[in-house]
């Protein structure tokens, strides 16, 4: 069960994931043995999923980005494991959910600008297994990206 105290190491490791337990125990009023317990506890018990650096696309020369929904021609549990497996191991889809309903999927794509894409589209995404139908809506602004649940 996540408490009070807990919330609140989350909120600041929301915000600076490198924050010492030292600086840590600081901002949310412990000493830092017990700081350091709750942190290690958090990250047992799976709350805490990992560490990494958020790292800008556009700075590494992939600014261009683009929602495409999926739908599959059939869905069963061999079908959709293919699937999700195939979409697993390619890098340039940065995140990809499946829905209720229709469409099947919806996959978050980044490239280098549009040709780059295109040959994403036309290489990758219309090779992956069973796909119907895919829908692309390219992405103009991104105004809120891995924000992470409230805590």
């Amino acid at each position: 069960m996540v408490d009070g105290i807990d919330r609140t190491i989350l909120r600041y490791l929301k915000e600076d994931g490198r924050m010492t337990a030292t600086a840590l125990a600081a901002k949310v009023g412990l000493t830092v043995a017990p700081c350091h317990r709750r942190l290690r506890d958090l990250e047992a018990s799976g709350v805490i999923r990992g560490y990494r650096a958020d790292i800008d696309p556009a700075a590494i020369g992939l600014g261009f980005e683009a929602i495409v929904f999926v739908t599959l021609r059939q869905v069963d549990r061999a079908t959709m494991s293919d699937f999700e497996d195939r979409v697993a191991a390619i890098p340039n889809i940065v995140e990809a959910q499946r829905l209720f309903g229709s469409p099947d999927y919806l996959l978050r794509v980044i490239a280098a600008d549009l040709p780059a894409y295109q040959r994403f589209y036309d290489d990758q995404l219309t090779s992956l297994p069973a796909v119907e139908r895919l829908t692309s809506t390219l992405v103009m602004k991104n105004l809120k990206s891995n924000a992470g649940p409230p805590v």
